[in-house]
């Protein structure tokens, strides 16, 4: 398969954990003869400072000129420290969102058995959990009419939803259910949000479609809490765009690191994979970010290609490191931490030798390997 990829390495560990992808993809399209062509453009700070705006018009043409988009993070202190500020990062990942339409953020939360340990929930909780949460990318609170009064004393954010932007991504979410433990759960506030009223009454109608799946709801603070005490309860979590950010962040902690969560946003035409973490700027230049769910997001882009041998083999790469304990401090604290960079060439050179002995995979361990 020919396929190309926009690649917008952003802000941050955003080009650390990107590079570490792109050696990923590059192992997979060498052992399953695909020719994947990367082209990179600015986005977020990055962009600001290079051009003044945090989503240029070129970086814009390259994401509708190519198959898929690969994303990074974004963010700076020096606008996250300046609530003044009338240009910011985010403005670009928001504005990219809506031109190209990627209505759907699809987040698999997944408790690893080799990193039980790892999360500070009790084991007992987490054990076997294997989430996938849709939200709602492109309406909501986030992109309503918001107004501030002339003495900058008042402000408001219009949350704004249609029948439409519901069904689009209630479709999907209950599709997705069929295939997996075929249990739905919209997540809401409908005791006091007449959107999430809106959100009951159309979801409610669509499920007579899928008399396979069953749907329960939940009130957002309960699902939060439910979320921690008992994660296994959940197979597919629907919701809109704000409580969607929050939980699926939350989400993170069962995994033990929220370098380990990927994301894919889907539209009807473009789709775009990213890490669901920050720019870490604390962590830039420091090789301790994480790669995984920057690699764990190209096993997503794969996979929206039908490409699931490829995407399989990314997944059996990405638990062979973690089960070897070849991770960054995140998830090991000790003096055996690997580098982001020894990260990404472990798992590049396990999809090259997949069956190898582990005595090679423990000399990548100790940049010993040949291809370091």
């Amino acid at each position: 398969m020919k396929l190309k990829i926009a690649v917008l390495p952003g802000d941050g560990i955003g080009p650390e954990v990107t590079k570490q992808s792109i050696k990923v993809l590059n192992a997979i399209a060498v052992e399953f003869n695909h020719q994947f062509q990367f082209k990179y453009a600015v986005v977020g700070a990055t962009a600001i400072d290079t051009t003044g705006d945090p989503l240029p018009e070129e970086t814009l043409k390259l994401c509708e000129n190519s198959d898929a988009i690969l994303f990074g993070a974004i963010g700076d202190p020096k606008y996250d420290n300046d609530p003044s500020a009338k240009v910011r990062p985010e403005q670009g990942l928001l504005k990219l969102r809506k031109s190209l339409g990627l209505y759907a953020n699809i987040r698999p939360v997944k408790a690893y058995d080799s990193l039980l340990d790892k999360s500070p929930l009790k084991i007992e909780n987490i054990i076997g959990t294997d989430i996938s949460i849709y939200r709602e990318l492109t309406g909501g609170i986030y992109f309503g009419e918001k107004h501030l009064n002339e003495a900058g004393s008042e402000a408001s954010d219009l949350c704004f939803y249609s029948r439409e932007e519901i069904e689009r991504i209630t479709h999907l979410a209950f599709k997705a259910a069929q295939s997996r433990n075929k249990k739905v759960t919209l997540v809401d506030k409908a005791n006091v949000l007449e959107t999430s009223r809106l959100w009951r009454k159309v979801v409610t109608e669509l499920a007579s479609q899928y008399p396979d799946v069953t749907l329960d709801f939940l009130f957002v603070d309960n699902a939060a809490m439910q979320l921690i005490l008992n994660p296994r309860q959940f197979d597919v979590i629907l919701t809109e765009n704000m409580f969607g950010d929050i939980i699926s962040d939350e989400a993170s902690v069962i995994g033990g690191s929220i370098g380990l969560l990927a994301s894919a946003s889907v539209g009807e035409k473009y789709a775009l994979f990213e890490p669901i973490h920050g720019s870490y700027p604390q962590a830039k230049g420091k090789g301790i970010a994480n790669p995984i769910a920057s690699i764990l997001s190209a096993a997503m882009l794969l996979e929206h290609f039908c490409l699931f041998e490829e995407a399989k083999l990314i997944h059996r790469a990405v638990e062979k490191s973690l089960e070897l304990n070849i991770t960054t401090p995140d998830l090991n604290s000790n003096n055996t931490a690997v580098s982001t960079d020894r990260v990404g060439e472990f798992i590049q050179d396990f999809i090259a030798n997949p069956e190898d002995s582990n005595r090679n995979f423990a000399n990548i361990h100790l940049g010993q390997s040949t291809i370091i």
